[in-house]
């Protein structure tokens, strides 16, 4: 059975073949003409728009129906994984930019300073470099965490310099006192770092370096250097533990001979000051400390022969140098010439916190007697 047609006269036309035909009419009037036009995406995106007849044949309603399709939103776990890795990629360069580590919550606000290239000295001698950079730290606005971290590059110059100063220096000690041990540089170098527990200074670094050298539990010599003419060498005992005090006390209270003798030695005194307190309390050999007693301590006459002796809570010398002597290239052999003359007093120190059992007998019954005439 054949298929019933409808007969042409009957179809009404729709918009879109009625456009179809006006749009067939005009341009069966024109003379067709062709132009040539550099092709692009916005010219081949109009061009199928214009050759697409059926859109053209399609009304409007069934414009609106034929939607293009959404594309497709990530998912968040994908977003957070992309994130995470741009997030690992930042952090890794921003670490291969920053050569110094960082502890959590800090950070660089400023430029790294470059260590020193110019004026470097060889290994035993102590460079203007390091100089300057202990003078700033002796401000208080470069004394910060902060100014350290960006001048770290020339602490670690300086702090490489002071350790080859003090491996230098080791072996002229040891031909000073033989006492002295072999130490690797680490072992006697004291942090720059200071300990602001306990202190109301809470400036974090020292404003100088310093070691130390001893026998295992004595006093021994003890070497800072620090600008401004306040570098030094000193050697004694400073605020020893009461037990030590008092061993102190008590042996000079026996024989104070020894330890009158070595500090009144005419070298000695030339480094040190003569051998007696300064009439105005000042510092002076081991006198004028500023833990020195004001009156006698508790159970010795005032009018004592050793008062003097007696009232030292601190047993310790020092000798300042220039800044022109510290960068002198002979600096470490006028230490160890300093170190020669302070021999005397060191060993007699350690001899005097040492007393032996027939000591401690006679000391307790010297001290009992006084303490007998003190009740008369």
């Amino acid at each position: 059975m054949a298929p019933r047609k409808t007969p042409a006269s009957t179809r009404k036309p729709t918009a879109g073949s009625e456009l179809s035909a006006t749009k067939r009419k005009r341009s069966s009037q024109k003379t067709p003409t062709t132009k040539t036009r550099p092709q692009n995406d916005s010219d081949s995106e109009s061009e199928e728009l214009e050759l697409d007849s059926d859109d053209l044949d399609e009304s409007d309603d069934d414009r609106q129906r034929r939607k293009k399709p959404k594309r497709a939103a990530p998912s968040p776990s994908k977003s957070k994984q992309t994130l995470k890795r741009k997030s690992k990629k930042k952090v890794s360069d921003d670490s291969d930019e920053e050569c110094l580590i960082l502890q959590d919550g800090q950070e660089i606000v400023g430029e790294v300073v470059k260590a020193p290239t110019t004026g470097l000295v060889p290994a035993g001698q102590i460079s203007q470099n390091t100089l300057n950079f202990l003078n700033k730290l002796k401000d208080p606005e470069c004394n910060d965490r902060q100014w350290f971290k960006l001048h770290e590059p020339v602490y670690r110059v300086a702090e490489k310099e002071w350790k080859d100063f003090i491996e230098s220096f080791t072996d002229v000690l040891i031909e000073v006192d033989d006492e002295i041990p072999t130490l690797p540089p680490k072992d006697v170098i004291h942090r720059i770092y200071r300990d602001i527990r306990f202190s109301n200074d809470k400036t974090p670094y020292k404003k100088g370096l310093s070691a130390s050298f001893s026998r295992s539990g004595r006093k021994g010599i003890f070497a800072g250097f620090k600008p401004g003419n306040e570098s030094l060498i000193a050697a004694g005992t400073w605020c020893p533990a009461k037990n030590e005090l008092d061993t102190i006390r008590s042996n000079i209270k026996r024989d104070s001979g020894r330890l009158r003798e070595i500090i009144s030695f005419a070298e000695f005194e030339q480094f040190f000051g003569v051998a007696k307190p300064h009439p105005n309390g000042e510092r002076q050999n081991i006198f004028g400390r500023e833990d020195e007693l004001k009156t006698a301590p508790k159970g010795v006459p005032k009018d004592h022969q050793d008062i003097d002796l007696l009232k030292c809570r601190s047993f310790a010398v020092a000798h300042c140098f220039t800044d022109d002597e510290v960068l002198d290239v002979n600096f470490k052999q006028e230490l160890g010439y300093v170190a020669q003359v302070m021999r005397p007093f060191v060993r007699c120190l350690n001899d005097l916190m040492t007393i032996t059992p027939d000591d401690d007998n006679s000391d307790d019954g010297a001290e009992q007697d006084e303490g007998q005439e003190d009740d008369d």
